[in-house]
Protein backbone atom coordinates (compact mmCIF):
# COMPACT_ATOMS: atom_id res chain seq x y z
CA UNK A 1 0.00 0.00 0.00
CA UNK A 2 1.35 3.43 -0.92
CA UNK A 3 2.07 5.82 1.96
CA UNK A 4 -0.71 8.40 2.04
CA UNK A 5 1.21 10.77 4.33
CA UNK A 6 2.20 13.23 1.65
CA UNK A 7 2.47 17.02 1.91
CA UNK A 8 -0.15 17.50 -0.80
CA UNK A 9 -2.62 14.79 0.25
CA UNK A 10 -6.17 15.81 1.19
CA UNK A 11 -9.43 13.99 1.82
CA UNK A 12 -10.57 14.07 -1.81
CA UNK A 13 -7.30 12.61 -3.04
CA UNK A 14 -7.35 9.97 -0.31
CA UNK A 15 -10.80 8.83 -1.46
CA UNK A 16 -9.60 8.70 -5.06
CA UNK A 17 -6.57 6.66 -3.97
CA UNK A 18 -8.79 4.17 -2.14
CA UNK A 19 -11.08 3.83 -5.14
CA UNK A 20 -8.15 3.33 -7.51
CA UNK A 21 -6.61 0.70 -5.22
CA UNK A 22 -9.85 -1.26 -5.04
CA UNK A 23 -10.27 -1.13 -8.81
CA UNK A 24 -6.79 -2.46 -9.58
CA UNK A 25 -7.01 -5.15 -6.90
CA UNK A 26 -10.40 -6.29 -8.19
CA UNK A 27 -10.13 -5.93 -11.96
CA UNK A 28 -6.43 -6.35 -12.72
CA UNK A 29 -4.36 -8.14 -10.06
CA UNK A 30 -6.18 -11.51 -10.37
CA UNK A 31 -5.71 -11.47 -14.15
CA UNK A 32 -2.20 -10.10 -14.57
CA UNK A 33 -0.44 -13.45 -14.99
CA UNK A 34 -2.86 -14.49 -17.74
CA UNK A 35 -2.47 -11.12 -19.42
CA UNK A 36 1.31 -11.46 -19.26
CA UNK A 37 1.05 -14.76 -21.08
CA UNK A 38 -0.92 -13.19 -23.95
CA UNK A 39 1.00 -9.86 -23.87
CA UNK A 40 -2.10 -7.72 -23.51
CA UNK A 41 -5.19 -7.03 -21.43
CA UNK A 42 -8.72 -7.28 -22.85
CA UNK A 43 -10.19 -4.20 -24.50
CA UNK A 44 -12.93 -3.80 -21.88
CA UNK A 45 -10.44 -2.92 -19.13
CA UNK A 46 -10.45 0.56 -20.65
CA UNK A 47 -14.21 1.05 -20.40
CA UNK A 48 -14.16 -0.36 -16.86
CA UNK A 49 -11.44 2.13 -15.89
CA UNK A 50 -13.45 4.91 -17.51
CA UNK A 51 -16.59 3.95 -15.59
CA UNK A 52 -14.52 4.00 -12.38
CA UNK A 53 -13.38 7.56 -13.06
CA UNK A 54 -9.73 6.60 -13.53
CA UNK A 55 -9.26 7.97 -17.05
CA UNK A 56 -8.54 11.64 -17.84
CA UNK A 57 -8.80 12.62 -14.17
CA UNK A 58 -7.03 15.93 -14.81
CA UNK A 59 -9.03 16.90 -17.90
CA UNK A 60 -11.74 19.56 -17.34
CA UNK A 61 -15.28 18.35 -16.75
CA UNK A 62 -16.40 20.41 -19.75
CA UNK A 63 -14.63 17.83 -21.92
CA UNK A 64 -15.81 14.79 -19.98
CA UNK A 65 -12.82 14.52 -17.66
CA UNK A 66 -12.59 14.40 -13.90
CA UNK A 67 -11.88 18.10 -13.47
CA UNK A 68 -8.82 17.43 -11.33
CA UNK A 69 -5.14 18.22 -11.69
CA UNK A 70 -1.76 16.49 -11.73
CA UNK A 71 -2.25 15.30 -8.13
CA UNK A 72 -5.29 13.28 -9.17
CA UNK A 73 -3.28 11.64 -11.95
CA UNK A 74 -0.44 10.97 -9.52
CA UNK A 75 -2.48 9.02 -6.96
CA UNK A 76 -4.04 6.89 -9.71
CA UNK A 77 -0.77 5.99 -11.42
CA UNK A 78 0.89 5.34 -8.04
CA UNK A 79 -1.73 2.77 -7.13
CA UNK A 80 -1.56 1.22 -10.58
CA UNK A 81 2.22 0.91 -10.38
CA UNK A 82 2.23 -0.37 -6.80
CA UNK A 83 -0.32 -3.07 -7.65
CA UNK A 84 1.82 -4.03 -10.68
CA UNK A 85 -1.25 -3.62 -12.90
CA UNK A 86 0.75 -2.32 -15.85
CA UNK A 87 -1.42 -4.03 -18.45
CA UNK A 88 -2.77 -0.75 -19.81
CA UNK A 89 -0.93 2.55 -19.90
CA UNK A 90 -3.06 5.21 -18.30
CA UNK A 91 0.05 7.41 -18.30
CA UNK A 92 0.11 7.46 -22.10
CA UNK A 93 -3.66 7.66 -22.48
CA UNK A 94 -4.64 10.20 -19.80
CA UNK A 95 -1.37 11.81 -18.79
CA UNK A 96 0.13 12.34 -22.23
CA UNK A 97 -2.22 12.09 -25.22
CA UNK A 98 -5.23 13.70 -23.53
CA UNK A 99 -3.05 16.63 -22.49
CA UNK A 100 -1.64 17.12 -25.97
CA UNK A 101 -5.21 17.46 -27.20
CA UNK A 102 -6.15 19.73 -24.29
CA UNK A 103 -3.10 21.98 -24.78
CA UNK A 104 -2.98 22.21 -28.57
CA UNK A 105 -6.30 20.98 -29.91
CA UNK A 106 -9.00 23.18 -31.34
CA UNK A 107 -12.31 23.40 -29.52
CA UNK A 108 -13.81 21.01 -32.05
CA UNK A 109 -10.95 18.52 -31.54
CA UNK A 110 -11.32 18.65 -27.75
CA UNK A 111 -15.05 18.01 -27.93
CA UNK A 112 -14.60 15.26 -30.51
CA UNK A 113 -11.97 13.20 -28.67
CA UNK A 114 -11.60 14.03 -24.98
CA UNK A 115 -15.02 12.80 -23.75
CA UNK A 116 -14.48 9.45 -25.47
CA UNK A 117 -10.99 9.15 -23.99
CA UNK A 118 -12.48 9.76 -20.55
CA UNK A 119 -15.00 6.94 -20.90
CA UNK A 120 -12.55 4.52 -22.51
CA UNK A 121 -14.58 4.41 -25.71
CA UNK A 122 -11.35 5.52 -27.38
CA UNK A 123 -7.91 4.20 -26.40
CA UNK A 124 -5.02 6.58 -27.04
CA UNK A 125 -1.41 6.08 -28.08
CA UNK A 126 1.39 8.39 -29.16
CA UNK A 127 3.66 7.37 -32.02
CA UNK A 128 7.06 9.02 -32.03
CA UNK A 129 9.76 6.33 -32.09
CA UNK A 130 10.85 4.76 -35.37
CA UNK A 131 13.28 1.93 -36.14
CA UNK A 132 15.95 4.52 -36.94
CA UNK A 133 14.87 7.37 -34.68
CA UNK A 134 14.25 7.00 -30.97
CA UNK A 135 15.56 9.66 -28.63
CA UNK A 136 16.64 11.78 -31.63
CA UNK A 137 13.18 12.68 -32.92
CA UNK A 138 14.54 15.15 -35.43
CA UNK A 139 15.55 12.16 -37.58
CA UNK A 140 12.07 10.72 -38.04
CA UNK A 141 11.24 9.66 -41.60
CA UNK A 142 7.47 9.16 -41.37
CA UNK A 143 6.09 11.99 -43.46
CA UNK A 144 2.81 13.56 -44.41
CA UNK A 145 1.91 15.71 -47.42
CA UNK A 146 -1.12 17.94 -47.73
CA UNK A 147 -3.45 16.90 -50.55
CA UNK A 148 -6.42 19.24 -50.64
CA UNK A 149 -8.40 18.70 -47.44
CA UNK A 150 -6.32 15.68 -46.40
CA UNK A 151 -2.93 14.80 -45.03
CA UNK A 152 -1.50 11.61 -46.50
CA UNK A 153 0.85 9.75 -44.13
CA UNK A 154 3.54 7.24 -45.08
CA UNK A 155 5.94 5.56 -42.68
CA UNK A 156 6.15 3.34 -39.64
CA UNK A 157 6.50 3.62 -35.87
CA UNK A 158 7.75 1.12 -33.33
CA UNK A 159 7.56 0.39 -29.57
CA UNK A 160 4.06 1.89 -29.44
CA UNK A 161 2.45 1.48 -26.03
CA UNK A 162 -1.32 0.73 -26.16
CA UNK A 163 -0.70 -0.08 -29.81
CA UNK A 164 -3.00 -3.09 -30.03
CA UNK A 165 -6.17 -1.36 -28.85
CA UNK A 166 -5.46 2.25 -29.84
CA UNK A 167 -8.33 3.93 -31.70
CA UNK A 168 -6.67 7.35 -31.53
CA UNK A 169 -2.97 7.83 -32.27
CA UNK A 170 -1.05 11.11 -32.11
CA UNK A 171 1.63 10.66 -34.78
CA UNK A 172 4.83 12.69 -35.10
CA UNK A 173 5.46 13.25 -38.80
CA UNK A 174 7.57 15.36 -41.12
CA UNK A 175 5.26 17.81 -42.89
CA UNK A 176 7.78 20.24 -44.29
CA UNK A 177 11.08 20.40 -46.11
CA UNK A 178 12.75 22.15 -43.19
CA UNK A 179 15.55 20.17 -41.61
CA UNK A 180 15.35 18.93 -38.06
CA UNK A 181 12.77 20.08 -35.56
CA UNK A 182 11.12 22.77 -37.68
CA UNK A 183 9.58 20.26 -40.07
CA UNK A 184 7.80 18.11 -37.46
CA UNK A 185 4.03 18.20 -36.89
CA UNK A 186 1.58 16.15 -34.84
CA UNK A 187 -1.37 14.54 -36.63
CA UNK A 188 -4.21 12.68 -34.93
CA UNK A 189 -5.21 9.42 -36.63
CA UNK A 190 -8.55 7.74 -35.94
CA UNK A 191 -7.45 4.19 -36.64
CA UNK A 192 -10.91 2.60 -36.92
CA UNK A 193 -11.59 4.44 -40.17
CA UNK A 194 -8.04 4.92 -41.52
CA UNK A 195 -7.53 2.93 -44.70
CA UNK A 196 -3.90 1.91 -45.06
CA UNK A 197 -3.29 1.76 -41.31
CA UNK A 198 -1.86 -1.53 -40.03
CA UNK A 199 -0.64 -2.91 -36.72
CA UNK A 200 2.30 -5.26 -36.48
CA UNK A 201 2.33 -8.27 -34.15
CA UNK A 202 2.70 -7.72 -30.42
CA UNK A 203 6.36 -7.29 -29.53
CA UNK A 204 8.06 -9.88 -27.33
CA UNK A 205 9.55 -7.70 -24.59
CA UNK A 206 11.93 -8.46 -21.72
CA UNK A 207 9.54 -6.92 -19.19
CA UNK A 208 6.11 -5.30 -18.98
CA UNK A 209 4.90 -8.31 -20.93
CA UNK A 210 1.29 -7.64 -19.91
CA UNK A 211 1.28 -4.28 -21.72
CA UNK A 212 0.45 -4.31 -25.44
CA UNK A 213 3.29 -2.86 -27.50
CA UNK A 214 3.58 -3.11 -31.26
CA UNK A 215 4.64 -1.49 -34.51
CA UNK A 216 2.27 0.74 -36.48
CA UNK A 217 2.36 1.15 -40.25
CA UNK A 218 0.94 4.01 -42.31
CA UNK A 219 0.58 3.28 -46.01
CA UNK A 220 -0.82 6.41 -47.66
CA UNK A 221 -3.17 6.92 -44.71
CA UNK A 222 -5.56 9.81 -45.31
CA UNK A 223 -6.16 12.09 -42.33
CA UNK A 224 -8.45 15.13 -42.48
CA UNK A 225 -6.54 18.41 -42.56
CA UNK A 226 -8.49 19.39 -39.45
CA UNK A 227 -6.66 16.66 -37.48
CA UNK A 228 -3.44 18.66 -37.25
CA UNK A 229 -2.69 19.54 -33.61
CA UNK A 230 -2.07 23.25 -33.33
CA UNK A 231 -2.93 26.19 -35.50
CA UNK A 232 -0.11 25.61 -38.00
CA UNK A 233 2.22 22.86 -39.15
CA UNK A 234 5.83 22.58 -38.07
CA UNK A 235 5.14 23.09 -34.35
CA UNK A 236 5.22 19.44 -33.33
CA UNK A 237 8.71 19.41 -31.87
CA UNK A 238 7.99 22.47 -29.73
CA UNK A 239 4.75 20.86 -28.53
CA UNK A 240 6.61 17.69 -27.59
CA UNK A 241 9.26 19.63 -25.66
CA UNK A 242 6.67 21.67 -23.78
CA UNK A 243 4.92 18.55 -22.50
CA UNK A 244 8.03 16.58 -21.52
CA UNK A 245 8.50 17.93 -17.95
CA UNK A 246 5.01 16.77 -17.02
CA UNK A 247 5.49 13.40 -18.72
CA UNK A 248 8.82 12.83 -16.98
CA UNK A 249 7.24 13.59 -13.62
CA UNK A 250 4.69 10.85 -14.24
CA UNK A 251 7.57 8.45 -14.82
CA UNK A 252 9.21 9.60 -11.57
CA UNK A 253 5.94 9.13 -9.66
CA UNK A 254 5.65 5.58 -10.98
CA UNK A 255 9.30 4.86 -10.15
CA UNK A 256 8.84 5.75 -6.49
CA UNK A 257 5.68 3.61 -6.25
CA UNK A 258 7.58 0.63 -7.65
CA UNK A 259 10.42 1.21 -5.17
CA UNK A 260 7.86 0.95 -2.39
CA UNK A 261 6.41 -2.27 -3.79
CA UNK A 262 9.86 -3.85 -4.08
CA UNK A 263 10.75 -2.93 -0.48
CA UNK A 264 7.42 -4.16 0.90
CA UNK A 265 7.69 -7.46 -0.97
CA UNK A 266 11.22 -7.96 0.32
CA UNK A 267 10.38 -7.09 3.92
CA UNK A 268 7.66 -9.73 3.87
CA UNK A 269 10.08 -12.28 2.43
CA UNK A 270 13.06 -11.69 4.77
CA UNK A 271 10.83 -11.84 7.84
CA UNK A 272 9.52 -15.26 6.86
CA UNK A 273 12.61 -16.83 5.30
CA UNK A 274 14.88 -18.68 7.75
CA UNK A 275 18.61 -19.05 7.06
CA UNK A 276 21.00 -20.80 9.44
CA UNK A 277 18.25 -21.12 12.02
CA UNK A 278 17.13 -17.52 12.12
CA UNK A 279 14.98 -15.15 10.04
CA UNK A 280 16.87 -13.55 7.16
CA UNK A 281 15.87 -10.16 8.59
CA UNK A 282 17.90 -10.91 11.73
CA UNK A 283 21.13 -10.88 9.75
CA UNK A 284 23.09 -7.64 9.72
CA UNK A 285 23.67 -7.61 5.98
CA UNK A 286 19.93 -7.91 5.35
CA UNK A 287 19.12 -5.19 7.85
CA UNK A 288 21.69 -2.82 6.36
CA UNK A 289 20.56 -3.49 2.79
CA UNK A 290 16.93 -2.84 3.72
CA UNK A 291 17.95 0.32 5.57
CA UNK A 292 19.78 1.54 2.46
CA UNK A 293 16.82 0.80 0.19
CA UNK A 294 14.36 2.53 2.52
CA UNK A 295 16.57 5.61 2.79
CA UNK A 296 16.93 5.89 -0.97
CA UNK A 297 13.18 5.46 -1.48
CA UNK A 298 12.35 8.15 1.05
CA UNK A 299 14.86 10.55 -0.51
CA UNK A 300 13.34 9.87 -3.91
CA UNK A 301 9.84 10.47 -2.57
CA UNK A 302 10.87 13.79 -0.99
CA UNK A 303 12.48 14.92 -4.26
CA UNK A 304 9.46 13.92 -6.31
CA UNK A 305 7.04 15.61 -3.91
CA UNK A 306 9.10 18.81 -4.17
CA UNK A 307 9.00 18.58 -7.97
CA UNK A 308 5.24 18.02 -7.85
CA UNK A 309 4.85 21.16 -5.73
CA UNK A 310 6.84 23.11 -8.35
CA UNK A 311 4.77 21.61 -11.17
CA UNK A 312 1.53 22.64 -9.46
CA UNK A 313 2.85 26.22 -9.24
CA UNK A 314 4.00 26.21 -12.85
CA UNK A 315 7.63 26.44 -11.71
CA UNK A 316 9.01 23.02 -12.73
CA UNK A 317 11.79 23.58 -15.26
CA UNK A 318 13.08 21.13 -17.86
CA UNK A 319 16.43 20.34 -16.15
CA UNK A 320 14.79 19.57 -12.80
CA UNK A 321 12.25 17.28 -14.44
CA UNK A 322 15.16 15.55 -16.20
CA UNK A 323 16.89 15.11 -12.84
CA UNK A 324 13.77 13.55 -11.36
CA UNK A 325 13.35 11.18 -14.29
CA UNK A 326 16.91 9.84 -14.45
CA UNK A 327 17.63 9.70 -10.74
CA UNK A 328 14.40 8.01 -9.67
CA UNK A 329 14.59 5.39 -12.41
CA UNK A 330 18.27 4.67 -11.71
CA UNK A 331 17.49 4.41 -8.01
CA UNK A 332 14.53 2.16 -8.73
CA UNK A 333 16.68 -0.29 -10.67
CA UNK A 334 19.30 -0.38 -7.90
CA UNK A 335 16.68 -1.00 -5.21
CA UNK A 336 14.95 -3.76 -7.15
CA UNK A 337 18.31 -5.43 -7.82
CA UNK A 338 19.16 -5.39 -4.10
CA UNK A 339 15.72 -6.70 -3.20
CA UNK A 340 15.93 -9.53 -5.72
CA UNK A 341 19.33 -10.54 -4.30
CA UNK A 342 17.80 -10.86 -0.84
CA UNK A 343 15.21 -13.28 -2.27
CA UNK A 344 17.99 -15.65 -3.33
CA UNK A 345 16.99 -18.22 -5.92
CA UNK A 346 13.31 -17.44 -5.45
CA UNK A 347 13.99 -13.97 -6.78
CA UNK A 348 14.64 -15.53 -10.15
CA UNK A 349 11.24 -17.19 -10.29
CA UNK A 350 8.49 -15.31 -12.11
CA UNK A 351 5.88 -16.46 -9.60
CA UNK A 352 7.49 -13.99 -7.18
CA UNK A 353 6.59 -10.34 -7.80
CA UNK A 354 10.20 -9.22 -7.33
CA UNK A 355 11.29 -11.19 -10.41
CA UNK A 356 8.60 -9.55 -12.53
CA UNK A 357 9.51 -6.15 -11.11
CA UNK A 358 13.16 -6.72 -12.02
CA UNK A 359 12.24 -7.23 -15.68
CA UNK A 360 9.59 -4.52 -15.73
CA UNK A 361 11.61 -1.63 -14.29
CA UNK A 362 14.62 -1.84 -16.60
CA UNK A 363 12.90 0.04 -19.40
CA UNK A 364 12.24 3.04 -17.16
CA UNK A 365 15.83 4.17 -17.75
CA UNK A 366 15.11 4.16 -21.51
CA UNK A 367 11.60 5.45 -22.22
CA UNK A 368 10.58 9.06 -21.74
CA UNK A 369 14.05 10.02 -22.91
CA UNK A 370 17.06 7.83 -22.14
CA UNK A 371 18.79 8.70 -18.87
CA UNK A 372 21.96 9.67 -20.73
CA UNK A 373 19.92 12.33 -22.54
CA UNK A 374 18.53 13.54 -19.21
CA UNK A 375 22.08 14.09 -17.97
CA UNK A 376 22.94 15.98 -21.16
CA UNK A 377 19.94 18.28 -20.60
CA UNK A 378 21.14 18.97 -17.06
CA UNK A 379 24.74 19.51 -18.20
CA UNK A 380 23.69 22.03 -20.84
CA UNK A 381 21.82 23.97 -18.18
CA UNK A 382 24.90 23.94 -15.95
CA UNK A 383 26.95 25.45 -18.79
CA UNK A 384 24.69 28.51 -18.75
CA UNK A 385 25.49 29.36 -15.14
Amino acid sequence: MMDARRPWMDEELALLRDGARRFFERECVPNEMAWRAQHHAPRDIWTKAGAAGLLCASIPEAYGGGGGNFLHEAVIVEEQAYSMSQSFSNNVHSGIVAHYILAYGSEAQKKRWLPKLATGELVAAIAMTEPGAGTDLQRIKTHARLDGDWWRIDGSKTFITNGLHANLVVVAVKTGAEAGAKGISLLVVETDTAAGFRRGPLLDKLGQRNLDTCELFFDDVKVPATHLLGAEEGKGFVQLMQQLPRERMLIAVVAVAMMRRAIDETLDYVRQRNVFGQPLMAMQNTRFKMAECETQARAAQAFVDDCIAKLMKGELDVPTAAMAKWWTTDTLCRIVDECLQLHGGYGFMNEYPIARLYADVRVTKIFGGANEVMKEIIARDLEKR
